[in-house]
């Protein structure tokens, strides 16, 4: 009750009735049936809460750097209520007894609803089963080999791409050619450079789009939807938008921190920052809110990517984990967008939970609507603070963003109805999340 909402573009008065885990109603206060439990939410806004298809919550053999527990409840204080995990584990999620091994582990930890992609299986034949098991996509590394498939072999690929399509969930793309990375790395290595200004150079922009263009013509071959991970690049984003121009079934993601940092930061943050794909330039950054804001990507996702801080501190960029931990500040930033006006609320909403529920086949989600599940969040869009990642709940307290001022917070997160962060505290058990599968087959 007390609440306000989006509705048709304008934030109104209204309240919220959730009865097992679903909206029943949405109305103002006087109009919303009798309940047994009441929660006063003094006037601020409520959200559909961030789904964020882009996560690495590691566990199991990499449970040092974040678990199911702690990379989930990073969720719940950041405004997230669904995360869906990549497969880039120890041991690697690439066919059915791997992906059932993590979602039952994940059961019992889980504080928001948490979907698993797979990696391709040696034996294209098992791509069934795997969907059959739950997974809610595939992840396809053409940066490096991660999983069964060759990454080299086109017609390899085209085929596995087929499978997936016949089975009716997407494939998530990390863009970047194995060869030019390699080539240019080992150019590098051997001239003995091991600053960040060399990593920067392993990672051009020509390998994204080069990827990219490869990797369309499978597409339009297979039927497959495409989703591409982490765009950071003007080049890279220019081909996908060509490419939906000509109707191809894909889609793209941008991060924060490419959308707000850029290589210039790496002066202040040092390889803390640094991530795969790295920050980009000013012109990159300005080519990414250009289209953000003419409707050509369609999801910003967080690419939470957690390490021990001892992993990226070491003394040769080479050997530096790349990724940032993001669950806990991705909300906040783009909050703060929309009180400096770059960022319509609307397209926060569309950006980081209509588009994503509907990418991948998410039913009853995405939206604040009768009938659908009660994801939520409440936001203080006044609240001001500077950002402080040794207060991160996740195991890696460290970001590129420690010390940046933002305005608007999320204040309570609310997961199938059942509250979980309450003022930055975690309310609820473990396991009060719940392992959703895809609805494909």
């Amino acid at each position: 009750m007390n609440a306000k909402i989006l509705f048709r573009g304008k934030v109104i008065s209204a309240g919220i009735a959730i009865e097992n885990g679903k909206i029943v109603k949405v109305a103002k206060d006087s109009n919303l049936p009798s309940a047994s439990t009441k929660i006063n939410l003094n006037g601020h806004i409520t959200l559909p809460g961030l789904i964020d298809p882009h996560v690495h919550l590691r566990d199991q053999q990499l449970a040092y750097k974040e678990d199911f527990y702690t990379g989930t409840s990073a969720a719940a204080v950041g405004g997230v209520t669904f995360v869906m995990d990549m497969p880039n584990n120890k041991p690697v999620t690439k066919d059915s007894v791997s992906l059932k091994k993590r979602m039952k582990l994940a059961e019992k930890k889980v504080l928001v609803n948490t979907a698993f992609y797979s990696a391709f299986p040696e034996n294209l034949n098992e791509i069934e089963k795997i969907v059959k098991a739950g997974a809610i996509g595939f992840k396809l590394y053409l940066s490096n080999k991660i999983g069964g498939i060759d990454i080299e072999d086109d017609q390899l690929l085209l085929e596995a791409f087929q499978k997936v399509a016949k089975m009716g969930v997407p494939v998530a793309v990390h863009a970047e050619d194995h060869k030019i990375l390699t080539k240019i790395q080992n150019k590098i290595k051997n001239s003995g450079r091991n600053e960040i200004s060399a990593f920067l150079r392993a990672h051009p922009p020509e390998a994204e789009i080069k990827s990219i263009q490869r990797i369309l013509t499978i597409i339009k071959n297979s039927g497959v939807h495409a989703h591409f991970c982490h765009i950071s690049s003007a080049k890279g984003l220019k081909a996908i938008i060509n490419a939906k121009k000509i109707g191809l079934s894909i889609t793209c993601e941008v991060t924060p921190h490419n959308l707000l940092l850029t290589y210039e930061n790496y002066k202040q943050s040092g390889t803390l920052a640094l991530t795969d794909p790295p920050l980009r330039t000013r012109k990159d950054v300005d080519a990414l809110w250009s289209a953000l804001k003419h409707g050509s990507i369609d999801v910003i996702a967080s690419d939470h990517a957690p390490h021990d801080f001892k992993e990226k501190v070491v003394k040769s960029v080479w050997d530096v984990k790349a990724g940032i931990p993001g669950l806990e500040t991705t909300l906040p930033l783009l909050l703060t967008q929309v009180n400096q006006g770059r960022l319509v609320l609307s397209d926060l909403i569309k950006l980081t939970a209509k588009e994503p529920a509907r990418i991948f086949h998410l039913k009853k989600r995405g939206y604040l609507a009768e009938d659908y599940w009660a994801d939520l969040v409440v936001v203080d869009m006044k609240r001001e603070c500077n950002i402080d990642s040794s207060l991160f709940v996740s195991k890696a307290k460290y970001s590129p963003f420690d010390g940046m001022r933002i305005k608007g917070m999320p204040i309570m997160t609310f997961v199938n109805g059942n509250l979980i962060m309450d003022s930055g505290e975690l309310v609820a058990k473990p396991g009060t999340g719940l392992v959703v599968t895809n609805k494909r087959v």
